[in-house]
């Protein structure tokens, strides 16, 4: 799934949900670093905990953050 982010610095994120796994992630744009090492620390993590370790993180002064987005995408791809 590509996902248009909102309100952070990355203009798309990619990932796949393979038997609720998270697979595949990539953003474009964004902290290259940082966002490569979120993108291996949830490969193959359940959907579920993806989201819960992941949400409500912000990024300095904004509502949200690259993580955030991330998981505001899991939910919608997974229909929460």
């Amino acid at each position: 799934m590509d996902y248009t982010p909102s309100g952070v610095c990355s203009r798309q994120i990619h990932f796949d949900i393979v038997d609720n796994k998270v697979r595949n992630v990539s953003f474009r744009g964004g902290c290259n670093g940082n966002l490569q090492g979120i993108s291996r620390l949830i490969e193959g993590m359940d959907v579920d905990e993806a989201i819960s370790r992941i949400e409500g993180i912000r990024c300095g002064f904004k509502q949200t953050s690259c993580p955030d987005q991330l998981a505001q995408a899991l939910k919608k791809a997974a229909g929460k």
